[in-house]
């Protein structure tokens, strides 16, 4: 029996792969009961330790009184900490207290470490070209409209 499903085009393959990560960071959201911006602050915590409240502030796109406040309510919850620059006092580094391999953090990349796993079993030629054509892409479409 043939299939008549058409094919995806590629723009629809991506956002059905958005789709189903956004459900999934959501659906992990809900879980542990944090916010996007909550989630999106952990995660980039979890990625850079000991970062700096202006690159997280950067990296958000929020305002400093915004990021003190987003701090304030992470370190409360004791998923942060705030340690001072031993080199520069007047500076806050802000690293994660949490493990995000474990659960129920890891519910965060879950989405993302199960997309790993089948990008490793895929064909790798496939995926250096996928890659490769993805990167071209997005270059391409930065640089279309200024």
């Amino acid at each position: 029996m043939a299939n008549d499903t058409p094919a995806l085009t590629l723009g629809q393959a991506l956002r059905q792969y958005l789709d189903a990560r956004n459900a999934a960071l959501v659906a992990a959201r809900a879980t542990l009961g944090i916010s996007d911006t909550d989630a999106r602050a952990l995660l980039f915590i979890v990625g850079n330790p000991g970062t700096r409240p202006t690159a997280l502030r950067e990296y958000l796109g929020i305002t400093a009184a915004g990021v003190t406040t987003l701090i304030d309510r992470l370190v409360e919850r004791s998923l942060v900490r705030r340690d001072v620059d031993p080199t520069d006092r007047r500076v806050n580094r802000i690293t994660a207290t949490i493990d995000i391999a474990a659960d129920p953090w890891s519910a965060l990349n879950r989405f993302d470490d199960d997309f790993d796993i089948a990008v490793g079993e895929a064909d790798q030629t496939r995926v250096g070209d996928s890659a490769a054509l993805l990167e071209a892409l997005t270059k391409a479409t930065i640089g279309a409209r200024h």
